[in-house]
């Protein structure tokens, strides 16, 4: 029904949008249409039913019907009361029948126009059909008694045809006008939910716009083919920055990004797009974007985005400027560098001049005493400026030989061994007779005359230290185990970060910087290990150490002096930066642990310092 209304509406406008007034007249007009069709046809074709007053009445009551849904305002009468017209439809169509039954037939199949009306309107949605249904039998049988004549099965059935027919037609409307309007219903519910999840996207795209505009940190999501999907303000102004003078615009390949501060250009493959691209989820990797002065150092990290099946559907990067970071690290190593290497000198004489003293015989015992505390002393302020430079100067350099993991384990234990029993500490070692590894003994050296070093230290009350060495598989594991004071596990966590100090060793005023395990940590890893700590207070600490049995990658291709070297037995001295020998095999410099500095170095490991 609200499809042929909508036709005869000319379809300009859906029928729902229409004033009340306009659907009413709107529903109406297929019967007056078809009345004065059939009216005039009656005029032209049967000229003795022209002065028939029920085919005057029909026509006129038709009009009538058709004028009042124009100039009754149905909008401020009750809820459905527009339903009357239907009703009083069905007095003019009886009377149109009646007038012509003996000479036009079918006529009361117009009854059908009020029927849809009442099911199609959803304002009887179970009635409709059923007061359908009766007032198309009222039409059929009130003229059967008026006026009153005698009456029969036959009279009275013959004409039933029409009743069940549209009461089959209003079903069948009334189902389906029912189920659309459930369908409306339901759509109507889904348009509005449609609405407000889209107000409430468009909400969160602003909310997200205005984020990450708001933040410093350069923004960039890519599709699975590398073509941006969002870009922030700030990554903007750093794409601008990369980009070649005078160009506006550009790809990746064509951006100034390179791989250090020296200029070396960043490879294509290499650059942070490309890599996401190729589904690699990478952190804080650091690239050097535009010329300077305006150069600016990045720390690039990306994510890889993923369907609910797994597929990749881009990434997301974000590139964070750590220009002044980069700097202020840069300006405290060289603050550390120049600093050790100008207390160096110093100390490096008044060691030199306490041996010197040392070796009168004639100096009384009291001197001879105070000559000690001074060299020890300057020892240990050496191994400080040592370690300092060793995290103020670029990485270590490995100098890989095939040596036997248990000889250095056990040197490390007898240099350890006066400062042990002085602190009353039981040193064991628990090792195969021989285990080869390829590694650099003097850097394993320096880990364990460190972890060593630190489980005597942090033993104030004495008790066994275990070294423990276990070959397993393609590793080797190494532990160095004590039953001292121990630290919360939140400091195990962080004690290999440089200059830590753990709140034990602080509270028990031991001295230190807090820089051997970052050396530890730092030679294991160049070693292609890893080491941990475990610790509980009051119960000691065990760090562990897992070494690839193999060597570190690429030791097959040590050069062969090396190994010459090491079949000659010979030492292999290591060299920082500027050329100064901070250790040998024989005589290791004794590093501290996670508090760096000591009250005493054992004779031992003093006989060959810097």
């Amino acid at each position: 029904m609200d499809r042929l209304l909508t036709v005869l509406s000319l379809d300009r406008i859906s029928f729902h949008e229409l004033s009340m007034r306009s659907r009413v007249l709107l529903s109406q007009l297929p019967l007056f249409v078809t009345t004065v069709v059939l009216v005039a046809g009656i005029w032209v074709v049967h000229e003795p039913l022209r002065d028939d007053l029920r085919v005057q009445l029909a026509l006129a009551l038709t009009v009538a019907l058709t004028a009042l849904c124009v100039l009754v305002p149905w909008d401020r009468l009750p809820h459905g009361a527009f339903l009357a017209v239907p009703v009083l439809d069905f007095v003019p169509i009886t009377l149109l029948r009646e007038g012509t039954l003996s000479t036009v037939t079918g006529v009361g199949i117009m009854a059908a126009f009020p029927v849809i009306w009442f099911t199609g309107s959803g304002r009887l949605p179970r009635a409709a059909a059923p007061l359908g249904f009766l007032l198309t039998l009222a039409m059929v049988w009130v003229p059967l008694l008026v006026p009153p004549r005698p009456l029969s099965a036959q009279l009275l059935t013959a004409p039933l045809l029409i009743p069940f027919m549209l009461l089959g037609i209003g079903l069948t409307v009334q189902v389906l006008s029912n189920s659309m309007e459930r369908q409306n219903a339901e759509l109507e519910a889904k348009d509005a939910e449609l609405r407000r999840l889209l107000s409430a996207t468009a909400r969160r795209e602003r909310l997200l716009n205005t984020v990450l505009d708001t933040v410093d940190v350069g923004v960039l999501a890519i599709d699975e083919h590398g073509h941006d999907i969002l870009m922030n303000r700030r990554q903007h102004r750093i794409h601008e920055l990369s980009l070649p003078e005078g160009m506006r615009d550009g790809a990746e390949a064509d951006l100034r990004v390179y791989g250090d501060a020296g200029g070396t250009p960043l490879p294509a493959e290499r650059r942070p797009a490309r890599r996401a691209i190729r589904g690699e989820s990478f952190s804080d990797v650091l690239i050097w974007a535009g010329e300077p002065p305006v150069q600016r150092v990045l720390s690039v990290s990306a994510r890889v985005l993923r369907d609910e099946d797994g597929r990749t559907e881009g990434s997301v990067l974000s590139f964070n400027d750590v220009t002044e970071l980069v700097a202020a690290l840069q300006a405290k190593d060289d603050f550390l560098a120049g600093v050790s290497h100008e207390l160096r000198t110093p100390l490096t004489s008044i060691r030199g001049y306490t041996e010197l003293l040392a070796m009168d015989d004639r100096l009384p015992g009291h001197v001879r005493s105070g000559l000690e505390v001074v060299e020890r002393n300057a020892d240990q302020l050496l191994v400080l400026v040592e370690d300092l430079l060793r995290t103020a100067g670029p990485g270590l350099e490995l100098q890989l030989v095939e040596a036997d993991l248990v000889a250095v384990v056990q040197q490390s234990v007898a240099a350890a061994g006066l400062r042990a029993a002085e602190a009353g500490v039981d040193l064991r070692v628990d090792a195969p007779s021989r285990l080869a590894l390829p590694c650099d003994p003097v850097r394993l050296g320096q880990v364990l005359d460190n972890l060593l070093s630190n489980a005597i230290k942090y033993s104030p009350d004495g008790g066994p230290v275990t070294v423990r060495v276990t070959p397993a598989g393609a590793t080797v594991r190494v532990q160095v185990a004590d039953r001292g004071m121990g630290m919360r596990p939140e400091d195990a966590e962080n004690v290999f970060g440089r200059f830590f100090r753990s709140r034990n060793a602080r509270m028990s005023a031991i001295p230190g910087l807090g820089l051997g395990l970052a050396v530890v940590r730092e030679i294991v890893q160049r070693h292609g290990g890893t080491v941990r700590c475990e610790s509980a207070p009051g119960e000691g600490t065990v760090f562990t150490l897992d070494l690839p049995a193999a060597g570190p990658a690429g030791a097959e291709d040590d050069s062969a002096e090396d190994g010459a070297r090491a079949a000659r037995g010979g030492s292999a001295a290591v060299l920082e930066p500027d050329g100064a020998v901070v250790g040998q095999h024989q005589d290791r410099a004794v590093l501290d642990g996670p508090v760096l500095g000591q009250q005493e170095v054992p004779a031992a490991a003093q006989r060959e310092q810097p």
